[in-house]
């Protein structure tokens, strides 16, 4: 059965990729969000993130850039 996707999460490789971050600040240490008990971190770490008791935002996206300055950096890379 594969795990679903919670809503909050925009993909799957997201998901893994914040996951597999919380598992090891939990390996490091920190404290778990959720009873623990004597589960492996990274099964903690996805129940807190289904159950939304870690922030994963990666803030604002990067502004686009124009055709011009795409062409710019073009040109010095062949330089």
């Amino acid at each position: 059965m594969e795990p679903k996707t919670p809503p909050t999460v925009d993909s799957k490789f997201r998901l893994v990729l914040v996951a597999a971050s919380r598992a090891e600040q939990l390996m490091r240490g920190a404290r778990a969000k959720v009873e623990a008990g004597k589960r492996k971190s990274t099964t903690v770490a996805m129940e807190e993130i289904h159950q939304k008791a870690v922030d994963w935002g990666y803030g604002p996206p990067p502004p686009k850039e124009t055709a011009e300055a795409e062409g710019e950096t073009a040109a010095a890379e062949v330089h």
